[in-house]
């Protein structure tokens, strides 16, 4: 019965890390923009211009 205490505890600190990570990345600007990951695929890179000699 006492390792259901542990396991309890266990997964309630890895809740309260997961829930302080997700506060940092708000907090942090992580979710801002959400428009461009979504278009970036459709965008052409350019092309690198090599030296020809």
């Amino acid at each position: 019965m006492s390792i259901i205490y542990f396991l309890i505890g266990c997964s309630v600190l890895l809740a309260l890390i997961f829930l302080g990570a997700f506060f940092w990345a708000q907090r942090h600007g992580q979710h801002d923009d959400l428009y461009t990951p979504s278009v970036r695929i459709l965008l052409d890179d350019e092309p690198i211009e090599e030296d020809k000699k």
